[in-house]
């Protein structure tokens, strides 16, 4: 279970219509966002995207503790 919450309304338009999204955790913001980076750049694209981010962090990094999260 997720301590974080987030509040957002997003709406993403594009030529042939829009979706709007309520995202409440970390979790279903990363979805959307992974879907839309998908949408606009193909897997492969969007997947060397998403790698250069997870490079960031050590293989075995567990999250953020409570202390850190305060």
């Amino acid at each position: 279970m997720s301590t974080i919450s987030i509040d957002a309304n997003i709406t993403v338009k594009w030529p042939q219509g829009h979706s709007s999204y309520s995202p409440g955790s970390p979790e279903e913001f990363a979805i959307i966002g992974i879907d839309l980076l998908v949408k606009e750049l193909g897997t492969e694209a969007a997947r060397k995207f998403i790698a250069q981010i997870f490079e960031k962090y050590p293989a075995g990094y567990m999250g953020l503790t409570e202390n850190e999260r305060a």
